[in-house]
């Protein structure tokens, strides 16, 4: 997730009036924002691995990445193809501890369609989704 505009500082809020006024006595009109009042954001995946990454895979702002969004468009659609493309079958995945990630059908989805898969069991905690590349013969 990369933040577009950082929180709301409201110290950074300028005001004009004498110097003992107090801010929080002021009408919230009156003050001059520096930022906007919410943050906007937007999700990205993006497989890694010493061979080099994929090209970005964003979510649509209004999509809700459950674990079905997960396996079926990331992983189905994306990043699983990008990873063949890039890595051929030889690639061992590895992914963080979201809860789309943990799905008992996306854990059966990785274990099947995927030469070496690193199980939750051996995750790191707050790890992030990787692969690494592996050498051998193909067939």
């Amino acid at each position: 997730m990369f933040t577009a505009a950082p929180p709301i500082n409201t110290q950074n809020d300028r005001l004009y009036v004498s110097a003992t006024t107090m801010k929080r006595v002021v009408d919230a009109e009156r003050l001059l924002r520096t930022r906007q009042t919410f943050s906007r954001s937007v999700m990205v995946s993006v497989a890694v691995s010493k061979l080099g990454c994929s090209d970005m895979f964003f979510v649509e702002p209004v999509v809700k990445v459950n674990s079905a969004y997960y396996r079926d468009v990331l992983l189905k659609q994306q990043m699983l193809p990008a990873i063949r493309h890039m890595s051929s079958d030889f690639f061992i995945f590895q992914q963080g501890s979201a809860p789309a990630h943990r799905a008992w059908e996306t854990i059966k989805l990785l274990r099947r369609e995927t030469p070496d898969f690193i199980g939750p069991d051996l995750w790191p905690a707050n790890s992030q989704t990787s692969i690494q590349s592996t050498t051998g013969s193909g067939g």
